[in-house]
């Protein structure tokens, strides 16, 4: 062994073997330089003196000297003391030629640590605290450390600066005073339990998180569920990654955040509901669960659909199902049930957890928090969110339409109690509830092509949403006209029941005109269609009239004050009077070309009129004989016979283009007068 040596005047010795099983230690406590070295399972100290002692640490065994342990520790002296006592007593006597031997058989002594606290690693650190060398404490180790000198008894009453006080100190100086560093340490005592709980350090810990993360600002949280697909989409006018600059921006809260993704569950949890009994505020803690769920929850995001093993696993596989259950049920239980502050982004988290719940078969409990959390924000849910697939055998539709029923029913019980609190007027149109309106829309012609779908389930939950969340009918007409298209062998009553759910009086100049010509609607749909369309004519006739009556008023007020002008001021010169009488004339000459066309267009309402009533009697003869079946055409080319016209180009010809541009005008006004204008 000494030939490996080669001491330096200054107290250090190395190997000539640079392999990575040995490793350099700078000390000279005894006069002598020395060095710590490993062979296969074995450490071993030399300072030109043999070891004495022979320490077993789990699967280590160290080869040390007795005197700088027993220096530092009380629990070594007494058990090397209890030895040497023993062997003593009951060593026999030996031959005179095996005298030298048998002294260093007695001298060696063996002590044994089954349960070591930090392991091997923690004893070797202490080891060498007692030989004088200068160890680095960390966040990482600095548990360890304060657990293996509470065991090997090394406090302050036995030995000056011993590792006790030392590794207080730094704890409470350093670690608790820091964040991220309380994390790191609490993270650290995972392996340290229950000895880490007899000291008080994991609940420390676990104080100082909550205090620290308690005063830091949200607005430095970063979000865990940002795609990198998306992200790297955002890229500055001057090639600069805007990604980069964001995440940059929220290193500060990301750092901690992913540190406590490390904990194992049970810390884990510990540290949420400290923090919900202290309070916090329910960004933090909603973006720590989101945080450990993005990493050990597959499917939940995007860029990264692999999981990590779960913390507690020995195994480098990924959990199993029964453990993923488990831990997607304590997630979702401690989820605050308040709205969240980045809803567009939690949304979509949620929706994917709620998709990984349905494979998983979670309990029903999970599935309720999840639909009522997404419920709360269901207006920054897009279409693709809501496309959640039946992973049911009970299910025979394609996508579970009685979940997103679930979801917007929590929807509209949280809008209910935020007008209830905010004191709003009900019948004041919701933004929010526009916007899910829309969706829901959206989410009925998608699910509209599905053949397994029953035409009560689609009439329920078409009427599910309030009439107030659709200022037009024309996303919910275009969800009907998927659905009869899909659907033709629906029965007529069915279809009369289906299209009863439209409001012709929403239905835009596009929608009607297609509606008009749509040979799956009901004929009694065609006939309210067309009426609406005609009413819808005679109002933008009415608005037109009363505009231009508007337009004339002023002049004629100026004909007046023109006259009392030449009355009151004769001498004020002829060249202004003529002027005055050549714009009374042409607004005149305006008035009676305007007037001239509403009557035209009067005229043309009412060869409409006409038609309309000749069509409802045809209609009415039709239904008596039982003529006509709804979905062909044989009524319309009876009509067309009837009138002497072609249906489709009747229908495009009765918008005059003064109507049509008078009525786009109009969109945004609710059609609700049912009188008829006034005819001079």
């Amino acid at each position: 062994m000494s030939s490996a040596e080669k001491p330096s005047s200054k107290g250090q010795a190395w190997l000539e073997d640079d392999s990575p099983l040995s490793f350099l230690v700078h000390a000279n406590p005894l006069s002598s330089s020395f060095f710590f070295f490993t062979f296969l399972l074995c450490r071993f100290c030399t300072t030109g003196l043999p070891s004495d002692i022979v320490v077993e640490v789990d699967d280590m065994t160290f080869h040390l000297h007795k005197f700088p342990l027993m220096s530092k520790s009380r629990k070594l002296h007494h058990l090397i003391t209890q030895q040497e006592a023993a062997t003593h007593s009951s060593a026999p006597q030996q031959q005179q030629g095996t005298e030298d031997e048998d002294e260093i058989v007695e001298e060696q002594c063996h002590v044994t640590f089954t349960a070591f606290p930090g392991g091997s690693e923690a004893f070797e650190m202490a080891a060498k605290f007692c030989y004088g060398v200068k160890i680095d404490l960390s966040p990482s180790n600095v548990a360890a450390l304060r657990c293996a000198g509470e065991f090997l008894e090394m406090t302050e009453d036995y030995s000056e600066d011993n590792l006790v006080s030392k590794t207080e100190r730094f704890l409470s100086q350093h670690v608790l005073n820091s964040l991220k560093d309380s994390v790191k340490t609490l993270k650290s005592c995972d392996s340290l339990i229950p000895m880490a709980e007899t000291l008080g350090i994991t609940q420390r810990c676990v104080d100082s998180v909550v205090s620290r993360a308690s005063s830091e600002d949200p607005a430095l949280f970063g979000w865990p569920v940002s795609d990198v697909t998306t992200a790297s989409k955002q890229v500055l006018w001057n090639g600069i990654d805007g990604a980069g600059r964001r995440k940059a921006g929220a290193g500060h809260g990301e750092s901690w955040f992913e540190d406590l993704a490390l904990l194992r569950l049970p810390l884990f949890k510990r540290l949420i509901l400290a923090m919900k009994t202290a309070e916090l505020s329910p960004e933090i803690i909603e973006t720590c669960v989101m945080y450990y769920a993005k990493k050990y929850i597959p499917g939940v995001s995007r860029s990264n659909r692999k999981p990590l093993p779960l913390p507690s696993s020995s195994s480098s596989t990924v959990a199993t199902e029964a453990e993923q259950k488990e831990l997607l049920e304590t997630l979702v239980s401690n989820l605050p049930l308040q709205k969240s502050s980045k809803a567009a982004t939690a949304t979509r988290f949620f929706f994917g957890l709620l998709r990984t719940a349905n494979i998983l078969s979670a309990s029903e409990a999970c599935r309720d928090a999840l639909e009522k959390k997404i419920g709360l924000q269901l207006e920054e849910a897009t279409l693709d969110d809501l496309l959640v697939p039946s992973y049911s055998y009970l299910n025979e539709t394609l996508y579970d339409v009685e979940c997103v029923e679930r979801i917007l029913s929590y929807f509209l019980e949280s809008l209910d109690a935020r007008n209830v609190t905010s004191n709003e007027d009900p019948a004041a149109r919701s933004p929010a509830l526009m916007l899910v309106g829309k969706l829901i829309d959206g989410y009925l012609s998608e699910i509209a092509s599905d053949a397994n779908l029953k035409p009560e389930k689609f009439y329920n939950f078409a009427i599910s949403l309030p009439d107030e969340a659709r200022l037009f009918h024309d996303g919910l007409y275009r969800a009907v006209d998927v659905y009869l298209k899909a659907h033709p062998w629906v029965s007529e009553e069915e279809r009369e029941n289906i299209c009863g759910l439209l409001d012709c009086q929403k239905l835009t100049l596009e929608a009607c005109t297609h509606a008009a010509q749509n040979e799956r609607l009901p004929l009694r749909a065609v006939v309210q269609v067309l009426f609406f369309e005609q009413l819808q004519l005679r109002h933008a006739i009415a608005g037109t009239l009363m505009a231009a009556e508007a337009a004339a008023e002023p002049g004629r007020q100026s004909a007046v004050l023109e006259r009392e002008a030449e009355e009151d001021e004769e001498g004020l010169g002829l060249e202004h009077v003529q002027e005055g009488n050549g714009t009374w004339r042409v607004a005149v000459r305006e008035n009676q070309v305007l007037r001239l066309d509403m009557d035209s267009m009067r005229t043309r309402v009412h060869q409409l009129e006409r038609e309309c009533s000749s069509m409802k009697r045809v209609i009415a003869k039709f239904d008596k004989s039982g003529g006509s079946d709804g979905r062909g055409g044989g009524w319309r080319a009876s009509l067309g016979r009837k009138f002497g016209c072609k249906f489709k180009t009747q229908v495009c010809d009765s918008h005059e283009s003064t109507a049509v541009d008078t009525r786009k005008g109009r969109h945004h006004q609710q059609p609700q007068q049912q009188h008829h204008p006034h005819h001079e």
